[in-house]
């Protein structure tokens, strides 16, 4: 079975259902399966933190090589379907949209705890003292970031190595978001962990600056402004990957991100992304990194589903063909 039909099926669901919190889903498992590793393994050592990734990975991977070799034996019905489940449970457009949704929400009901409460869900900084504006500004980054991890990343990683290449990136990226920390606990056991989502979110993450880029002309905004503020400030930051499409959003939407945040009691001074527009971050700001998530997960599928069908891939993508 090619498996563009089962990723186009995918796709779809997540756009209609999200992520139910109710509902069992892979990841919260591999968060599970990462709990249990560190309770058992952790010491703060870069070894014990490799050798605890490595434990993780093997989890993962092993059962998912095993249901990769096993489908094409099933009913064409059951591949569709477990195939079509994977794809789906592995993509987060409209989780992204909901979650940061509930912020915006929030601060439109002038409820601003709930908003700090909200965006306490989907960022690692602390929320509990921040402004209205510092509130939507983290949104807005948080967007375009897992823009690139939970939309363009997932499918690249299909794309090229189908679904052990999907399970290996949400599982690198798990880890990550779980012990990829510069703290005292994380500094030394969580540093692969950080170092191996870098790596493999280099290309994803350049190629969802990009996408926005062309697609803030094709909506109206400043294509040209998001171009010239990535190429100043996307390699800004600490992280090599995260400060790039966040650079793009704020020349698209003609605003200012970044600056100084709170992480684990400690203020880190991070750069500023962008020019200050003409004043404060507004709603309308947000509907329109919306437009932009769901154009660029658009086009992003689309390039996937032509490269799949035309690859004519299996289950494990276009390395299927080469392998």
């Amino acid at each position: 079975m090619n498996l563009a039909w089962p990723f186009l099926a995918g796709w779809i669901a997540d756009l209609v259902l999200g992520d139910p919190p109710q509902w069992p889903h892979p990841v919260r498992l591999i968060g599970r399966l990462i709990e249990a590793a560190e309770h058992r393994l952790y010491r703060p050592t870069v070894a014990a933190g490799a050798g605890f990734w490595l434990t993780v990975l093997a989890g993962v991977m092993g059962p998912v090589v095993l249901l990769t070799l096993i489908l094409p034996h099933l009913p064409a019905v059951l591949q569709f379907l477990a195939a079509g489940y994977l794809c789906y449970a592995g993509l987060a457009t409209r989780s992204l949209h909901l979650e940061s949704r509930r912020v915006e929400t929030a601060l439109g009901a002038g409820d601003l705890t709930a908003a700090r409460q909200a965006l306490s869900r989907i960022v690692g900084r602390e929320t509990a003292h921040l402004s209205p504006e510092e509130v939507r500004r983290a949104v807005l980054e948080t967007v375009a970031e897992n823009l690139s991890d939970g939309v363009v990343a997932p499918m690249f990683f299909l794309l090229l190595l189908g679904l052990p290449g999907l399970a290996l990136y949400k599982t690198v990226n798990t880890l990550d978001s779980m012990v990829g920390y510069k703290n005292a606990r994380y500094l030394k056991f969580g540093r692969l962990a950080a170092k191996a989502d870098d790596v493999l979110n280099f290309l994803p993450a350049r190629l969802t600056a990009w996408l926005l880029v062309v697609l803030a002309g094709v909506l109206g905004l400043d294509r040209a402004g998001a171009r010239r503020i990535l190429l100043r400030n996307g390699r800004k930051t600490a992280s090599p990957n995260a400060g790039l499409p966040e650079a793009a959003l704020a020349g698209a939407l003609g605003v200012q991100l970044g600056g100084p945040a709170v992480y684990f009691g400690v203020r880190v001074d991070k750069p500023t992304l962008g020019e200050p527009g003409s004043g404060p971050l507004t709603a309308g700001h947000y509907r329109q990194a919306v437009r932009l998530l769901y154009a660029v997960s658009l086009t992003m599928a689309g390039l996937t589903t032509l490269g799949l069908g035309i690859g004519g891939a299996s289950f494990w993508g276009l390395a299927g063909r080469v392998f």
